[in-house]
């Protein structure tokens, strides 16, 4: 029989569905896969029922509905002040994931080099290389993941198309500051480059850092495509809605992949997102309030454990260097196997977010989770230290 696509026929089974399954299998704690306890604001919940029962069920306008694109336009405004022109700058998708798919549909061609910074959210090179374009990834330095700028220098060419930017960054849980933006937007300048920007966990920072959208930065509103997520903002991922915000010109054929992906969003939980972004100052602060305390709790009992760990100051992850709970010869991947079967707690190989080797006793743990499952966590992982040694 012919063959199949070979990019995505050779791609495997997302690490994080792997470890899920792996999680129901074995009933362990799941400090993996990226999606809160929490089952989001209740208001919100209410709003999009009551629009499924009594609302209009039928297709809203393929870019969104009205009311939505509007609120993401005043979010902007109100939190980065970006003047955001709703009916040509704004369009909905069903996720974010979508958006970055739409994204390079709309913006790539064949033989477009695409910049990726490593660790980097393991959607990025497969869709990009399925596309025909390639992939140029270059690796930020831990435990600080610092921005290597000569090697981001070197990796941009005449046939840059974009970098892609992922801030605060999964998995790393960086937050780049405005010094290092204005080095990336001198090089997108010099190079006539786009930038992709997954600023998916925009609200989901602490330890006094401030999400500075690379697009607010001076050259770079023409030149960026932001994608945000209800998903992550409100702690409801299951709802699969996201938004890109860019200049005409980018949205212009973004839009028109849009319209061959999905077309449309649901109509109800359009509604209910768009009366989410206008919440009031203090839910968005206490975003990071409560991801940092519930980060606190989990970097205590790790350290307690013996185990260093590496900077992180947003999004839902804590990276941990485990090499000290390794057996001789075992990468990440069979560690956190045999973690899930052993100990019964789930966590991500940092390797699923590197192309070719990558760093092998790094590990990813999710602490958007309750306080309870957090340290259910920590005893089976007590428990299981206190047998092997």
């Amino acid at each position: 029989m012919k063959p199949t696509n070979s990019t995505l026929s050779n791609a495997g089974t997302t690490i994080f569905e792997t470890m899920s399954a792996l999680a129901r299998a074995h009933d362990a704690v799941n400090l993996g896969q990226g999606f809160p306890d929490d089952v989001g604001p209740a208001a919100l919940r209410q709003l999009g029922a009551d629009f499924l029962v009594n609302g209009h069920n039928q297709y809203p306008p393929m870019m969104g509905l009205p009311a939505l694109r509007q609120a993401v336009a005043q979010h902007a405004q109100r939190f980065y002040g970006l003047t955001v022109d709703w009916q040509q700058e704004v369009l909905v998708t069903s996720g974010a994931t979508e958006a970055l798919m739409d994204c390079f549909l709309g913006l790539l061609e064949v033989g477009d080099e695409v910049v990726l910074l490593e660790p980097a959210y393991d959607t990025y090179a497969p869709a990009i290389t399925r596309l025909g374009a390639v992939p140029k990834a270059v690796r930020l330095t831990p435990p600080q993941w610092e921005l290597p700028r000569a090697e981001l220098a070197a990796a941009f060419s005449p046939r840059t198309k974009l970098l892609v930017l992922n801030s605060p960054m999964n998995p790393a849980g960086k937050v780049f500051t405005r010094n290092e933006l204005e080095f990336i937007a001198e090089l997108l300048l010099q190079h006539d480059a786009y930038a992709v920007c997954d600023e998916v966990y925009e609200h989901l920072i602490f330890a006094g850092q401030v999400h500075v959208p690379l697009m607010t930065l001076p050259g770079m509103r023409d030149r960026c495509v932001r994608i945000g997520s209800a998903g992550k903002t409100f702690s409801m991922t299951g709802w699969k809605v996201g938004y890109i915000t860019a200049a005409p010109h980018l949205l212009r054929p973004i839009t028109k992949a849009h319209q061959f992906v999905t077309f449309t969003t649901p109509p109800n939980l359009q509604h209910a997102i768009a009366a989410g972004l206008v919440l009031d100052d203090a839910y968005f602060a206490s975003l990071g309030t409560t991801l940092a305390a519930s980060r606190d709790r989990l970097a205590a009992g790790l350290r307690g454990l013996g185990l260093p760990l590496l900077t992180g100051n947003g999004t839902y992850f804590l990276v941990a260097d485990v090499a000290a709970w390794m057996l001789p010869n075992e990468d990440d991947v069979a560690f956190c196997a045999r973690l899930v079967i052993e100990a019964g707690v789930v966590t991500i190989p940092l390797s699923a977010f590197y192309g070719g080797d990558a760093p092998r006793s790094l590990v990813r743990f999710c602490f958007c989770k309750r306080d309870a499952t957090i340290d259910a966590a920590l005893q089976r992982l007590t428990a299981w230290r206190g047998k092997a040694q």
